[in-house]
């Protein structure tokens, strides 16, 4: 396997069936929470950054001079949207000193969020999506991140502000 093939599938994990997204997104979940647990926030989000650049190269590298730009092996875009889904945890844990497994209704809501944008793909992840190049595939799992944590603060507020849990 080549070093794109690493960075891509994430180690091999895009080549589980069914649903590779899906097991790529769940990668996501304990590297994020090692990052975090490692450095906080600022770890996560250096991290998010190198994982976004090194995906964009590793699918540049895996789609050159072929049809498919999008193959369903590469699940390295998931993780870079996933870690940006629990930014929303992720900033809060770190700044107030709140332990990040305590926020596991977060982590949850994140999941279920993340996957229901990449799949669905509303406004803006379905344009990414329809670019049909690297930049494409990497922003599309960007901007459903950027739904995702959107999606988990408005649900803490209702949570914690309307409903005083």
């Amino acid at each position: 396997m080549t070093a794109a093939q690493w960075i891509g599938t994430v180690c091999g994990v895009g080549y589980l069936r069914p649903a590779p997204g899906t097991w790529g997104s769940l990668a996501a979940l304990p590297l994020a929470w090692g990052l975090h647990m490692l450095g906080g926030f600022p770890l996560l989000a250096l991290a998010t950054v190198a994982v976004f650049f090194g995906g964009l190269w590793a699918t540049r590298a895996m789609t050159a001079g072929k049809e498919n730009h999008d193959p369903s092996e590469i699940v390295i875009d998931e993780v870079a949207g996933q870690f940006i889904a629990l930014w929303a945890i992720s900033y809060p844990s770190w700044a107030h000193g709140i332990e990040i497994t305590a926020l596991w209704p977060g982590w949850v809501a994140g999941f279920l969020l993340f996957r229901l944008f990449d799949i669905t793909k509303p406004g803006p992840v379905g344009w990414a999506d329809r670019r049909n190049d690297a930049i494409g595939v990497m922003l599309d799992d960007v901007i459903a991140g950027v739904f995702a944590a959107i999606g988990i603060l408005i649900l803490a507020g209702i949570t914690h502000g309307i409903l005083g849990l």
